[in-house]
């Protein structure tokens, strides 16, 4: 992979860890600044309900985040763009479609239908 590649996932990737850091730390605030008091128990179910769901979404960004960091960790260590199965090169449009991937996309498929198959 060339250098301006590089140099390019690098500064998507910074700006996608600042943008998924922003959501949670806008998530928390929800979070916290609802200490409402429902009289009625279909609203209260209803809070309960989407509390829940932003809880998962808040998990998500935290599982994103980590996947983030991973991959600007592989950048700094020169593996970045490298798959991690075969160790051919991952092609810059797959990169470009999940920036977070570790596997090139014959190895995600195998991958894939593996767990297809295990699940059957």
């Amino acid at each position: 992979m060339e250098q301006k590649d590089i140099e390019f996932f690098r500064k998507y990737l910074t700006e996608m860890l600042e943008e998924a850091q922003q959501k949670g730390d806008s998530t928390i605030e929800e979070l916290t600044d609802s200490n409402e008091i429902f009289a009625d128990p279909a609203d209260r179910a209803t809070a309960e309900s989407d509390r829940a769901f932003t809880l998962r979404i808040r998990d998500r960004e935290r599982r994103l985040i980590r996947k983030i960091q991973a991959a600007l960790q592989r950048i700094e260590d020169g593996s970045y763009g490298l798959c991690e199965e075969c160790g051919e090169e991952i092609g810059v449009a797959r990169l470009k479609a999940r920036p977070v991937t570790r596997l090139c996309i014959n190895c995600k498929s195998k991958q894939e239908e593996d767990e297809h198959l295990r699940s059957e």
